[in-house]
């Protein structure tokens, strides 16, 4: 499946950049920016979480893109609650 051959060749911090990227529309985002800063809302929390599920096939709970607003911070929860890394 697609989610096998993601996870073996992106890392969740590639990922996760790459879905902030995408959802907020900011090509220039990075692995520090933070989530609100970037002008994230609960919609796009949604929609990282929603493509999380998608590429990793992990239930992640929107209220961690609150609590860990850069892609560095929640990559470093997924992996270590969702063992991805």
């Amino acid at each position: 499946m697609s989610i096998d051959i993601a996870t073996a060749t992106t890392s969740t911090l590639d990922l996760l950049v790459g879905i902030f990227q995408d959802v907020l529309g900011l090509t220039d985002l990075t692995a520090e920016t933070d989530f609100y800063e970037a002008g994230g809302d609960s919609l796009t929390a949604f929609q990282i979480t929603g493509r999380l599920q998608e590429e990793l096939g992990v239930d992640v709970p929107v209220s961690l893109v609150f609590a860990y607003p850069t892609p560095q911070d929640l990559a470093e929860v997924v992996d270590a609650d969702f063992g991805t890394a």
